[in-house]
């Protein structure tokens, strides 16, 4: 069994005990979820709103006891970083599934001229083609389809269905979700004689070390040289990069981003659901797209973009505050032209009557 009391959870995640010690905890669950025999966390924004929880521990930091004060009867476990000490509490409760021991499947179809390193799974129905290179410990799911001369580092988990292009580079520990396909070749076209003429591409795709790749997702190979992903970049699921783009190390892209040809970014870029960046556009290191901007030319480091086009996050806010208030504006600017009507009319009035005037005086 994986019960603990409360007194042995706050040991297993390094925490300060502040309650009974004896209450069973059995797994875990959400804030507003949890019942008596769960334990959850708490993070310092839910602290603000200071939300009441029927859990039977709460994981939180020290400064965010105040905001339960209508929770008299959890147990507190004080931990410095209470999501981690949550996620270690989770998997104690919630251990991963094991990995099948299923070796080389002989449902799989392994060339003979590939190289497979030791201790991998390779499931039923998985094809490694001629020339492939396998790293250690590598998981190849049912389906996966790995092209001519791939090199793949040690401990790569590549999932059910997603396809690996010819040629095609990954690091050690990437994970590559299902029905990824990296390295089809880029939406390159001349416009020959009234048609499109298809432009090779001869380039690869190159994944660094600790990668993490999404269900769906699509990497384009590069015309010439290499499409790179840098190191401990996070690719969410449906995500899209062109041929001949540089991702950074550590970038973190949400579902249905979307990168045109030869985008540039640095390190530590994040971008939120279906940002769009144009071709040959260039995101600074450390800088920040909003969900749904639409990027053109350059982001300068460190800077936070919304919008379509996509500018400086105050500005954008700016202008969206100037929209919602469009109706208000008109109604004022309709209001200012009816008084301005009559101020037109009651001078012309007057103007008339001053003619009047002066036409009626005798003569001195």
């Amino acid at each position: 069994m994986c019960n603990l009391t409360t007194r042995d959870l706050a040991a297993l995640v390094g925490g300060e005990l502040r309650g009974r010690g004896d209450r069973i905890i059995d797994d875990v669950a959400g804030l507003d979820d949890a019942t008596g025999a769960q334990v959850t966390f708490l993070e310092a924004a839910a602290a603000e709103t200071h939300r009441k929880t029927a859990a039977g521990a709460v994981i939180l930091a020290a400064e965010n006891v105040s905001a339960l004060g209508d929770t008299p009867d959890a147990d507190l476990i004080i931990a410095a970083a209470p999501l981690d000490a949550f996620i270690t509490a989770m998997l104690h409760f919630r251990p991963p599934s094991p990995t099948s021991n299923v070796g080389r499947s002989p449902l799989a179809r392994i060339s003979p001229t590939a190289t497979i390193g030791a201790g991998c799974q390779i499931f039923p129905g998985a094809t490694i083609q001629h020339d492939v290179v396998l790293g250690d410990r590598c998981v190849i799911h049912p389906g996966v389809v790995i092209g001519p001369g791939c090199r793949i580092g040690n401990d790569t988990t590549i999932h059910a269905n997603a396809v690996l292009y010819s040629g095609v580079t990954l690091g050690e520990r990437v994970i590559v979700h299902a029905t990824a396909v990296i390295g089809a070749d880029g939406f390159g076209y001349r416009f020959r004689e009234g048609r499109f003429v298809r432009i090779p591409h001869t380039g690869t795709v190159r994944i660094e070390d600790d990668v993490e790749i999404g269900a769906g997702t699509t990497i384009d190979r590069a015309m010439i040289g290499a499409t790179v992903i840098g190191a401990g970049t996070k690719l969410d699921n449906q995500v899209m990069i062109a041929h001949n783009c540089r991702i950074g190390k550590h970038n973190a892209f949400a579902s249905q981003v979307g990168l045109a040809g030869s985008v540039t970014t640095g390190d530590y870029v994040r971008c939120g659901g279906q940002v769009g960046v144009a071709d040959h556009a260039h995101l600074g290191t450390g800088s920040s797209i909003g969900g749904k901007a639409g990027v053109h030319g350059r982001v300068p480091d460190g800077e936070e973009y919304h919008g379509y086009p996509a500018g400086p996050a105050k500005e954008q806010y700016r202008i969206v505050m100037a929209v919602q208030r469009a109706p208000e504006m008109r109604r004022q600017i309709r209001d200012l032209e009816k008084q301005l009507a009559r101020l037109q009319s009651q001078l012309t009035s007057l103007l008339g009557t001053a003619e009047g005037l002066r036409s009626s005086a005798p003569a001195a």
